[in-house]
């Protein structure tokens, strides 16, 4: 190497600030709550050779991470073959066609090339969810579907933008076959400027250091990467360890499906077998190659967050056994679930084999679900339609040295749900509760944090709720003794009449009236370690702010409260746990 550790950093930190303020631009600009406030998108530098990832911004999604790079690797092919028109200066494609590298089709994905004297460098690409695509329902997430056409409209990589000008036909197809049409241009506009910040950004960074400098930077920045994810790999002791995680279902046959993994470590590299998993399924909870890769990489990201973001990072990973399974879908298989809920469950089952030999750094399994709901109708005071979508956070998984986070962002990014306040101004909904899921935690030395509990009702006009979550028939999984988390609970009220739906948590086309309300209350994480191994001052802690009821205490901890504010009972609780131990400490 010829450049000094300095510099290198530098370039590197440079690169990071490109991507970041990429991020920060598409999320000011953009119209739709789902990205300016809940930051559902990713900016990234791709390789102009093969589309693997240079940087991505920190505030950007992780399961784009692999996603984003195999679109670009895509793209990159289809212009060599002459099927899609090859690049000039100012061109910005489109592309949400799953099949090619994506996820679900509300993701859809634009991209750059970036150029230096005349030569293409490298490929600047962004992500954002927009609330509707078309399809069957509003939103997106139709949980009966059972082909991909009916969850929205599918674009393969064109050309939206020509040497800087929107192709106005190309637009008026793409508006023409989504609802709340209108809005989409501010959520357009937005992410091909966050593309042109980044192209003034790096620029910048490439005239300040040399193009040439720059160029080696990348090269030596991926290397290191792979380097310091070998080493990491190698700490960890050979052998060979097997998880299985479960989706309530598919949406269409109520019957679960099950990710079954075996990860065999052997010197510095890891291998994910994913043979054995269930087959495609009818419904959308397929998963797309490209998404399932991405699921795996996030999950490593989780577990080793020292490793740089680069692809690099992904070359001591080699992932098998999906073909002819749910998680390497092929057209017409709808997926609208494999980016938000079967990426995390790949994750889960992930960290629920590695925590095994690595149970200082892999927490129990959070909560797993993206809560994707949207409604979409019109709203007759503002004379117009709306589509809503909304994310929800859940509990993380307890691990060696603390409980879980409460209401966390999902597994695969670090979106946050919109304000209340926002939804309100910008929908005609009330929300009549938004708190804590207590006590939804799974029991552990370290308890699972808890989940999220709200209550939306629709104002006015007519509406039809959607929703693809999962976890709602097996709660997330608790580790080396913990409990698992409570279950995702979803309650529709129309009227006088409540009810649950058949599929827990996933359910399309839910006609609304004003006062109609959809109840959820989102997964706690899992538990770590025995619960009765748990400070009896920590549990008295949760009692006393409402989390838990001392008979609960005392049922899952093995801690006996008594009093008000309540006190331990040393005497009793050595009893509990006495019982509990010659029982072979089942709780």
């Amino acid at each position: 190497m010829t450049l000094d550790p300095i510099t290198l950093s530098v370039i590197q930190s440079g690169l990071q600030q490109v991507c970041d303020e990429m991020d920060l631009s598409f999320s000011r600009a953009a119209f739709s709550p789902v990205i300016a406030e809940a930051n559902d998108r990713s900016d990234g530098i791709y390789s102009a050779a093969d589309g693997s990832l240079i940087a991505q911004g920190a505030s950007g999604l992780p399961v784009f991470v692999g996603t984003m790079q195999y679109s670009t690797r895509t793209l990159i092919e289809m212009i060599a073959a002459g099927q899609v028109a090859s690049p000039q200066p100012g061109d910005i494609y489109i592309v949400n066609d799953p099949y090619l590298g994506g996820t679900h089709l509300m993701d859809v994905r634009f991209a750059m090339p970036f150029y230096r004297n005349g030569e293409l460098f490298c490929w600047l690409s962004n992500t954002g969810h927009w609330p509707d695509t078309g399809g069957a329902v509003p939103g997106g997430f139709s949980a009966s579907a059972t082909a991909v056409e009916q969850e929205g409209l599918r674009l393969p990589p064109v050309r939206l933008f020509k040497e800087g000008k929107l192709d106005t036909e190309i637009y008026s197809i793409i508006t023409s076959n989504i609802r709340v049409a209108d809005q989409r241009i501010g959520d357009v506009k937005a992410q091909a400027a966050a593309l042109l910040v980044g192209e003034q950004r790096l620029g910048a960074l490439m005239d300040r250091y040399g193009d040439d400098t720059v160029a080696e930077a990348i090269t030596e920045l991926r290397q290191r990467a792979a380097t310091q994810m070998r080493a990491f790999i190698a700490d960890i002791p050979d052998g060979h360890y097997t998880s299985t995680a479960y989706i309530d279902s598919d949406g269409v046959v109520n019957e679960p499906l099950e990710i079954r993994l075996a990860v065999t470590k052997s010197g510095n590299a890891l291998t994910f077998d994913f043979t054995g998993s269930s087959a495609p399924c009818a419904g959308p909870m397929n998963s797309v190659r490209a998404t399932t890769y991405s699921s795996v990489y996030l999950a490593m990201r989780h577990i080793f967050p020292e490793v740089p973001m680069s692809a690099g990072a992904f070359e001591p990973l080699t992932i098998s056994g999906i073909e002819s399974t749910f998680l390497d879908a092929h057209y017409p298989r709808p997926v609208s679930g494999c980016a938000a809920e079967v990426s995390q469950r790949i994750a889960e089952a992930v960290f629920a084999a590695l925590v095994v030999p690595l149970p200082d750094r892999v927490t129990a399994a959070p909560a797993g679900t993206s809560g994707n709901f949207a409604l979409g109708g019109h709203d007759p005071d503002r004379g117009r339609d709306f589509v809503m979508y909304q994310i929800s956070g859940g509990g993380y998984g307890g691990n060696a040295d603390h409980d879980g986070l409460a209401n966390g962002c999902s597994t695969i990014g670090i979106s946050k749900a919109p304000p209340v306040e926002i939804m309100e101004q910008a929908f005609p909904v009330l929300y009549h509760r938004y708190s804590l899921h207590e006590g939804s935690g799974g029991a552990g030395r370290h308890r699972g944090g808890f989940g999220l509990d709200y209550e939306v009702e629709l104002r006015r006009g007519s509406a039809r709720a959607s929703f693809v979550m999962d976890h709602g028939r097996f709660g997330p999984q608790g580790v080396l003794g913990g409990c698992d988390g409570t279950v995702n609970k979803v309650r529709i009220r129309r009227g006088t009449e409540e009810y649950t739906p058949e599929h827990l948590s996933k359910e399309q086309d839910i006609h609304l009236s004003p006062g109609d309300r959809v109840h959820v209350r989102t997964p706690g994480g899992g538990g770590y370690g025995d619960p009765f191994t748990r400070p009896p001052e920590a549990v008295r802690h949760d009692v006393e702010m409402g989390r838990y009821t001392p008979d609960q205490a005392a049922k899952l901890f093995g801690v006996s409260l008594s009093g008000a504010p309540p006190q331990v009972d040393p005497d009793e609780t050595a009893r509990l746990r006495d019982r509990n131990a010659a029982k072979g400490g089942s709780v």
